[in-house]
């Protein structure tokens, strides 16, 4: 650990909290419907696509009209991703110059799943198993949908909050259309044209044969890289162009980049705690909840920071000692030109978020740094989490939080004027619960499979075992990174992983959308001298608590197999 490793953290840190309240703001003019500077270009495409679509702009929809649309249209946008991936080897010409062959049943199965759900999990190699058009028109647009969706959930809880004796809670068209246009096209755009400008490449040419000094040739890949890089990152989605994903140099070219790709998959989910509490009347709350997020966010990169700054226990100290010259520490899987701290910093945050991209190989962390990226996915990923996801997730541990302060001292729980009842408790506690048991289930069932499970690792012992609950719980998070020691591409574990996907996106997106239809139908009360209040601090400690207790006490024996026995077998010498 050194200064210049916690500056870098700490300039960061100030930039992240100097945007949160105006991409907030815009964020709540946008999801209300208000005027916005792209009004003027935006505006007519936009009622001219209602037109064309047969949506009336007008006319909200209550939740479950609002869920079965959400649903439908994902539903439709996977067999399409599906439908294109098999059919890829009819692509020709620019769409697929490098002539590559249909993609497998299984696989394209598993990837469609992934790309619909905002996961991104990857069980292939991109530059030789998808074509240009694939990549483009499959993948890259899945990126905006996902992103937009998830973002369409949590604005329609925030109005479940807000709303007094209402039956609507929006309209899922209207919703999905602003947040694509207003917000995620035309930030990409820009964002797109900045990593162009750093060297990303974005074109349509075959790949670059090169001969080596050693008379050999090297296939070099490139394409419409920085295009789907932008909207990888600000969607939170993490699926790369490249198998090395931001560990590509072009992915990830410069300082810069690296930068702004962290600072970019923290910026959508921060904006909108803000956007919460502007749009329930109540700053203090948004505040609170950034507060909590960014606390837990502090904490796992010291500790992820610190274990990869040690050195290997097995390794003779003084080799691995900080020098003027040398990092120090384990470098292992990690790129020299980020170093530990940005590689600590950057896997911190895409397990934070639900992105899963990575500059740095998570199954080369030290059991401990390793653990760090597993528990955040494991809390919900509600570290700012998802666009949208990391929210609404959160907001479930609000109401939880406030459900347990209420007990506390006697009183039917409240939340911003509204009583926390039975069925919102019951919602909250579904959600909660759908989460561990798909990841802890399907560990299980692989772990006790030898020829399914096991044949695919590539180490025994706890690391193994963290390799095949690192798949399952990212699969179940939607985040997509992995300890890549697992070979994930086969056809239990592309069909398995998928169907686990689309119980964590969708299955318990269900009881969010209830939750906020039947918060909108309740009657506003006012304060009372036993109202805990959740604009302090105290209730940031509080929701601190809720979230790592109930992580705890979930996936503790499931941690305890396996990042923890492997460090202390490690440090006892005893590692095979």
């Amino acid at each position: 650990m050194s200064a210049n490793g916690w500056l870098q953290f700490a300039i960061y840190a100030l930039v992240l909290l100097a945007l949160v309240r105006p991409v907030g703001i815009y964020l709540a003019r946008v999801l209300e419907g208000e005027r916005t500077w792209l009004d003027p270009v935006f505006r007519p495409i936009e009622r001219l696509l209602y037109k064309l679509c047969g949506v009336n702009a007008e006319k909200e929809m209550n939740w479950r009209e609002y869920a079965f649309a959400a649903l439908g249209f994902s539903a439709v946008s996977l067999v399409l991703t599906y439908a294109i991936e098999r059919m890829q080897g009819l692509f020709a010409g620019w769409a697929n110059p490098q002539h590559l062959a249909a993609v497998g049943p299984d696989l394209a199965w598993n990837t469609a799943a992934s790309f619909t759900t905002n996961t991104n999990w990857q069980s292939y190699t991109p530059e030789t198993t998808m074509s240009y058009l694939t990549q483009m028109t499959a993948l890259a647009t899945h990126n905006f949908w996902s992103a937009a969706l998830g973002i369409c959930v949590a604005v329609a809880l925030i109005r479940g909050i807000r709303r007094t004796e209402s039956k609507t809670i929006g309209n899922f068209w209207v919703d999905m259309t602003r947040t694509l246009f207003y917000v995620l096209l035309p930030a990409c755009v820009v964002y797109g044209l900045l990593l162009a400008w750093q060297g990303v490449p974005q074109n349509f040419h075959p790949y670059t044969v090169a001969h080596t000094l050693e008379g050999q040739t090297q296939t070099i890949a490139e394409g419409p890289v920085a295009s789907q890089e932008a909207i990888k990152m600000l969607g939170t989605n993490g699926g790369g162009f490249f198998s090395a994903n931001s560990a590509h140099p072009y992915e990830n070219p410069t300082p810069l980049t690296n930068f702004l790709e962290m600072l970019s998959i923290f910026l959508i989910p921060a904006g909108l705690t803000f956007t919460l509490g502007r749009m329930t009347g109540s700053p203090g709350h948004g505040w609170a909840v950034f507060g909590a997020m960014f606390a837990l966010f502090a904490v796992g990169f010291t500790v992820c920071y610190w274990a990869e700054s040690q050195p290997h226990p097995l390794i003779h100290n003084a080799v691995q000692m900080r020098t003027a010259t040398a990092p120090g520490g384990n470098m292992e899987g990690k790129e020299t030109r980020f170093g530990i701290a940005n590689s600590a910093l950057f896997a911190t945050i895409t397990t934070d978020a639900s992105c899963g991209a990575v500059n740095a190989m998570h199954d080369s962390f030290t059991p401990l740094g390793g653990m760090i990226p597993l528990i955040n996915i494991m809390l919900g990923e509600v570290v700012f989490g998802g666009v949208g996801a990391g929210l609404y997730g959160i907001l479930i541990f609000v109401v939880l939080a406030v459900f347990i302060a209420g007990l506390m001292v006697g009183r039917t729980p409240e939340y911003l004027g509204k009583k926390i009842e039975a069925y919102d408790v019951k919602m909250a506690m579904l959600y909660a619960l759908i989460f561990p048991l798909a990841i802890l289930t399907f560990s299980a069932v692989f772990v006790l499979l030898p020829k399914v499970g096991l044949a695919s690792l590539a180490n025994q012992g706890p690391h193994g075992f963290s390799e095949i609950l690192y798949a399952f719980t990212s699969a179940a998070g939607n985040n997509g990174s992995a300890f890549a020691g697992l070979n994930a591409n086969t056809w239990w574990y592309n069909v398995c992983l998928g169907w686990e996907m689309l119980i964590g996106r969708f299955l318990m997106m269900i009881p969010v959308l209830a939750l906020a239809g039947n918060l909108a139908q309740k009657k506003s009360i006012p304060p009372s001298p036993g109202t805990f209040p959740v604009n302090s601090a105290l209730f940031a400690v509080l929701l601190v608590g809720v979230i790592v207790i109930v992580g705890a006490l979930t996936f503790f024996p499931a941690l305890s197999l396996g990042p923890i026995l492997e460090d202390l077998l490690l440090h006892a010498g005893k590692l095979f």
